[in-house]
C-alpha cells in the first residue's frame, strides 16, 4: 500500500511540474490572441494536494 501511494505522489508531483511550465508557456506566449482551453493552474493545484494527500497516507501506513 506505501508504494502505490508514493507511485501515486510522485506521478502527481510530475503532473504538478508540468502544469507549472505549461503555465508559465501560457503566460509568456507571443501570440495574446492563442489562450488555450487547459486550466493549467487549478490542474496544478490539484496534483499538489493529491501528492499532498498520497505522501501522507503513505508515511502514515
Amino acid at each position: 500500500m506505501q508504494v502505490s501511494m508514493l507511485s501515486i505522489s510522485i506521478g502527481a508531483v510530475v503532473l504538478f511540474g508540468i502544469a507549472e511550465i505549461a503555465e508559465w508557456r501560457r503566460k509568456h506566449r507571443r501570440d495574446v490572441d492563442r489562450v488555450g482551453f487547459m486550466p493549467w493552474r487549478g490542474i496544478a493545484l490539484a496534483s499538489i494536494a493529491v501528492a499532498l494527500f498520497a505522501a501522507a497516507f503513505a508515511l502514515k501506513g
